[in-house]
């Protein structure tokens, strides 16, 4: 089997090099675009993490491919509809990182909740104002997390431990889970009501696009947090930017934006015929990170020692049953 990885560093190189010794494997240090798909040629998978597009278009020149192995929980990179007419299967990586992506989560609640970023940011200025750094407790306080899956149990989990009430709200209901846990299911309209925090963990699909918009964060407790280390599309930036100018989010912890990938393009986009949108996106990104109630991280909550090793384990998993004619963390 000819298996092509896509946005591979050295180390990952090595270690998938000595786990594959049946296969032919190529490695791309960048991800699959339209300079890169001669890289491809060929290929009967190829492995890719998020920054890896899969259009039909690009799928269309790849007529050997048979699997496409996303090293991510998340496929919405993946146009999975080409893939089902094309007959191309598509394997994730499931069950990698729910602690890791939690513990992270509460990285982002706690440098907004104890002002972490602004007391650094003080402390390199050569100056100190205890009054504007003064947070809050979490004990007491209600979190709401949006999409109770795998991450969003690990979530609330913590959160019982930091003595947090939880409410949860998710389209699976597990009366069990809910009564072990000690949180309660709610209705997406309750847990903005209610909530100090709100903690997105869903997956990105149509039904969920901009699931937080103007009318959602008009129904926000004022000043709430508001955290999102699942998918950027879920929240319309333009709405938590007024929410925020506005007072009515009181801070965003965010792992992931819409457009992120344009942070690493606006100066090829500078040049691009027809990118004034995406030029508007890009500027929007950098107006909000550059918010002093707006904590950041590069789609970064997944990336632990741990994590990235399960997450090569699983892909190595993936491509032994494809080998062996097993269907396994198939979405296609």
């Amino acid at each position: 089997m000819k298996i092509v990885f896509f946005e591979i560093k050295d180390w990952e190189r090595e270690y998938l090099a000595r786990k594959l010794p049946w296969a032919e494997t190529s490695f791309v240090a960048g991800p699959l675009d339209d300079a890169q798909l001669a890289a491809a040629a060929g290929a009967e998978c190829v492995s890719v993490f998020i920054y890896s597009k899969l259009t039909a278009e690009r799928l269309s020149k790849l007529p050997s491919l048979k699997i496409i192995a996303t090293r991510s929980t998340g496929f919405d990179h993946i146009d999975v509809d080409a893939c089902r007419s094309r007959g191309v299967a598509v394997a994730n990586v499931p069950t990698y990182g729910e602690n890791t992506v939690a513990e992270h989560t509460f990285a982002l609640i706690l440098m907004l909740s104890r002002k972490v970023h602004q007391s650094y940011m003080q402390m390199r200025a050569g100056h100190l104002d205890l009054a504007v750094l003064t947070g809050f407790d979490l004990q007491g306080k209600t979190i709401g997390v949006i999409g109770a899956g795998r991450i969003g149990l690990h979530v609330i989990r913590i959160a019982r431990g930091f003595g947090m009430r939880v409410l949860a709200a998710d389209v699976h209901r597990d009366p069990f889970l809910a009564e072990l846990l000690a949180f309660e299911y709610a209705d997406t309209a309750r847990i903005l009501e209610e909530s100090d925090i709100v903690t997105l963990h869903c997956p990105m699909t149509a039904a969920t696009h901009h699931l937080l918009g103007r009318a959602q964060f008009a129904k926000v407790k004022r000043g709430a947090l508001l955290i999102n280390t699942a998918r950027g599309g879920l929240v319309d930036t333009d709405a938590l930017m007024e929410a925020l100018d506005s007072g009515q989010l009181g801070g965003a912890g965010l792992d992931v934006l819409e457009g992120e990938e344009l942070i690493k393009e606006e100066r090829q986009l500078l040049s691009e015929p027809g990118s004034g949108e995406k030029l508007r996106t890009a500027l929007r990104t950098r107006l909000l990170l550059e918010r002093d109630n707006v904590v950041f991280t590069p789609h970064n909550a997944f990336n632990s020692r741990e994590a990235l090793v399960r997450i090569l384990d699983t892909t190595v998993a993936n491509l032994e049953a494809q080998r062996d004619g097993i269907l396994l963390n198939r979405v296609v």
